[in-house]
């Protein structure tokens, strides 16, 4: 029996989801061609925690974590960079997982065109540089995840003993929360741990 994306992730918290998601596979379809990579670093963000966008409640901007779990909540940060989670949890919860790191599987010289580097590692070793490579933008902001142009393929979990947990990368709330799954020895990850 395989993993309903809406079902099962709707009932997993953010940090359960954050672990679940790695070492699955995340597809974008463009015009220019397709690209995909699989996820090695990931971030839990629900509303009990003052560092996630729904710790003060639902607004214009944050609504899309609030609904269905498998939707995509893609936000613009900094002025300059997109950033996508994946809305895990009940409706109504505001929880989500961020995408931080992904190791390229196919489509990499697009992907290396459009973040201008060669460097494989460095492609999609952050979630700014993950939304540059796949093209996300605000338009997939509530897109659901299993349907084209951009939809997660879920594999088989890994294994507990290949995941490290540490803090998250760049908040200043709750710091010392080990909600950061990374994929062990990973030379893909944003930050190696």
């Amino acid at each position: 029996m395989g993993f309903n994306l809406h079902k099962d992730l709707g009932k997993l918290s953010a940090r359960d989801a954050a672990e679940r998601l790695l070492g699955s596979m995340l597809v974008r379809e463009t015009a220019s061609g397709s690209v995909s990579g699989i996820i090695v670093e990931t971030e839990a963000y629900d509303q009990s925690d003052k560092a996630s966008h729904t710790y003060r409640g639902l607004t214009n901007r944050n609504y899309v974590m609030f609904g269905p779990a498998g939707s995509s909540y893609v936000y613009f940060t900094y002025g300059m960079h997109y950033c996508v989670n994946v809305v895990v949890g009940p409706e109504g919860m505001g929880a989500s997982v961020l995408l931080r790191a992904i190791e390229p599987l196919t489509g990499i010289e697009l992907m290396a065109f459009r973040r201008l580097t060669t460097d494989i590692r460095k492609i999609c070793n952050g979630p700014a540089k993950i939304c540059q490579a796949f093209s996300i933008n605000k338009e997939l902001n509530g897109h659901d995840l299993k349907k084209p142009p951009l939809y997660l393929e879920l594999n088989d979990p890994i294994a507990t003993k290949k995941i490290v947990w540490t803090e998250r990368i760049g908040i200043r709330e709750n710091k010392t929360l080990l909600w950061r799954a990374c994929i062990k020895d990973s030379p893909f990850v944003s930050r190696q741990v």
